[in-house]
């Protein structure tokens, strides 16, 4: 049976590609976003659109009173960390603030179930193991701490309203809708794969690598990609789980792949060369950051697209595609 879903968020990067994979089975979605990051045109057809802010109350209350909703989705934030280290507050009031504002108003509206979008950052730990998701948290910016807020409110709103409740800790999302209907377009861009793919089609001079003497195989930060569209289909397997209590899983493949290697796979995956340059360390990047996944695996999660060739290739394919993003 077809069930009803709101995605806040739901014109951004991962938001948008969740909101195609309910609709290709045949779930209702309205997207609730402020278009501040998020584009128009990344909401599939067949989604409703509202243009609303999380700070403006009464449209949340009208929307959530227009129910029933099945769950409801949160993505919308800010999720800059360089950024979040400028402008602190801004950070603690756009992205704690407003998530708590729409958990109060989803227990006051009878919405039963809430799957949060997390962050791998936060943790701080200085090991090249895999996280697991008991592992110290410990946020080092104030986007990470927004998101650790925002866990912990919903961690009293099950327990004292009885919200059902997720939290999806992403490593690093990568990729595009295999089918080319989505791809990645942040402005201005910050994550590796699509600054490298600019940086292999001459939109950019050179690629900066911060950092070539960390304790790696080739003196380069190792991170782990998980394919966009594996996180939504985590999402979908969340929201199910969420009939046996809380669910709280870090998103990844489980194995890292280091800067020189995501630069050796779009030249491998495009034939063209990537100019890059050895600069300082940025203050704060740990040398490993790679997830363990065995509690989303145990609940069936399979990721599809774990060879970072292929998560490469589906980036490739929609940025060569789409030089100007969403055009908007």
């Amino acid at each position: 049976m077809a069930q009803r879903f709101l995605v806040t968020g739901g014109a951004g990067y991962v938001g948008s590609h969740l909101v195609a994979a309910l609709l290709d089975r045949g779930d209702r979605v309205t997207v609730l976003d402020n278009l501040r990051t998020g584009h128009r045109a990344a909401v599939p057809p067949g989604a409703d659109l509202i243009v609303a802010d999380l700070a403006d109350a009464a449209p949340i209350d009208a929307v959530l009173a227009d129910g029933p909703w099945d769950a409801v989705f949160h993505f919308a934030s800010l999720s800059q960390v360089g950024e979040s280290m400028r402008m602190p507050m801004r950070y603690l009031l756009d992205n704690a603030g407003n998530a708590i504002r729409l958990i109060d108003a989803c227990v006051r509206h009878g919405t039963e179930r809430f799957i949060l979008s997390s962050t791998a950052a936060l943790f701080n730990l200085d090991s090249d193991a895999p996280i697991p998701e008991d592992a110290p948290i410990d946020p080092q910016s104030a986007y990470g701490d927004s998101k650790w807020m925002i866990e912990r409110a919903l961690r009293w709103a099950g327990q004292v309203h009885g919200l059902r409740y997720a939290c999806l800790r992403y490593f690093n999302a990568a990729g595009a809708d295999p089918a080319g209907r989505l791809g990645e377009d942040h402005r201005p861009e910050s994550h590796l794969i699509p600054l490298v793919i600019d940086t292999a089609l001459r939109r950019r001079a050179a690629l900066d690598v911060y950092g070539g003497d960390y304790p790696t195989a080739d003196g380069t930060c190792i991170r782990d990609y998980v394919h966009v569209s594996d996180l939504a289909s985590a999402h979908l397997l969340a929201v199910d789980a969420l009939d046996h209590g809380p669910v709280v899983w870090n998103l990844g493949n489980g194995a890292g792949h280091s800067v020189r290697q995501v630069i050796a796979s779009v030249e491998r995956v495009s034939g063209l060369t990537v100019p890059h340059r050895v600069v300082a360390r940025r203050a704060g990047d740990a040398a490993v950051l790679v997830a363990s996944s065995q509690r989303a695996q145990q609940a069936g999660w399979r990721p599809m697209h774990g060879d970072l060739d292929d998560i490469v290739r589906s980036a490739f394919a929609w940025r060569e595609a789409h030089p100007d993003g969403y055009g908007d």
